[in-house]
């Protein structure tokens, strides 16, 4: 039986979140052999070629992203699950282990989340708001152009909040449900929901399926991005918990999100800012309501207590994950 259908996949998941802090995916893997996103891309890219045909009804091309959303999942799902029993035909089980947590890491972007946002932080400190700019221009898809120093680290902190729930709550959350086989199917329906999920004329009918999916798949991940900001602003003198509660039961629910706003919301109250709003995504004005009461302008300060603040609440999810798998070691060595 494979490993990820045994209760190790806790361990797996525990492992695979600290090791992937530590070292994150290697650049010489990405010039040698890509990245498992860049595989799933060129699926769905190959997919969106082939099925999502403009001459055909609107009907028609969302029953062709379902299609494709099936596809898109099972086939990496699949690969993932015929390698594991590969691997234990043929390695001893504490090898398949080992294997199995060092690929889940490449799921998992704790690391390049904070060396993305902190880039912006350095740029603007060393560079201005050019430099800024043309870093955050990195992690947001908005016109960096638009963007004030205020902006552009609102901007970051944004992407930091949202991306702490899809890009590392819920890789590791799906790793602990169905181990290295859970982490890629997540994977894929992000990723899909990335390219495809989006409300333009081309994509609006195709990639329906897969941005519903995406919104179901991190409804657990967004409520515990947010309890983890929330807990991690206890630790701090400069943040407020409670007024990161009251904003995420006030807000969350106003984002176009259903999931994005809850980890915004809260650390739009733990820092005192504002987050969200309106902005400017190919020079098309999208007025998002707000998140929080606090100021808009955010300062370099502000975007440095939110890295400190996604550190901390990762150490937490850490030890949430750490305690059960240290108590429940006996189980699993036996």
């Amino acid at each position: 039986m494979s490993l990820s259908y045994l209760p190790s996949v806790l361990p797996i998941a525990c492992l695979a979140s600290a090791v992937e802090a530590i070292v994150g995916y290697p650049e010489f893997l990405i010039r040698a052999i890509g990245h498992p996103v860049m595989w799933i891309g060129g699926l769905i890219s190959a997919l969106d070629r082939k099925l999502n045909r403009p001459d055909w009804s609107f009907r028609q091309r969302e029953a062709a992203g379902m299609l494709a959303l099936l596809v898109i999942v099972l086939v990496p799902a699949l690969i993932a699950a015929c390698a594991l029993r590969l691997a234990e035909s043929i390695f001893p089980t504490p090898l398949v282990f080992v294997l199995e947590v060092l690929v889940t890491t490449s799921m998992i972007a704790q690391r390049s989340l904070w060396t993305h946002v902190r880039a912006v932080h350095d740029a603007l400190e060393t560079g201005g708001l050019a430099e800024g700019r043309k870093a955050v221009s990195m992690i947001v898809g908005r016109d960096p152009s638009t963007l004030d120093k205020p902006a552009v680290i609102r901007a970051a902190i944004e992407s930091l909040a949202e991306n702490f729930s899809d890009g590392v709550i819920a890789p590791i959350f799906w790793t602990a449900i169905g181990g290295l086989t859970g982490a890629t199917a997540y994977k894929a329906i992000n990723t899909a929901d990335s390219m495809i999920g989006h409300l333009t004329p081309r994509h609006s009918a195709f990639g329906r399926a897969s941005a519903k999916c995406d919104d179901a798949v991190n409804i657990p991940a967004s409520r515990l991005a947010a309890l983890w900001i929330i807990l991690a602003a206890l630790t701090y003198r400069q943040t407020n918990a409670r007024a990161a509660i009251d904003v995420v039961f006030r807000d969350a629910k106003r984002h176009r999100s259903p999931n994005a706003g809850w980890p915004e919301a809260a650390m739009a109250g733990a820092l005192g800012l504002r987050l969200a709003g309106p902005r400017v995504y190919g020079g098309v004005r999208v007025d998002d309501p707000w998140m929080g009461n606090g100021r808009t302008n955010a300062k370099l300060t502000d975007l440095a207590m939110a890295l400190r603040l996604y550190r901390r609440a990762c150490v937490l999810q850490g030890i949430a994950l750490a305690i059960p798998t240290i108590l429940m070691m006996d189980y699993w060595l036996s």
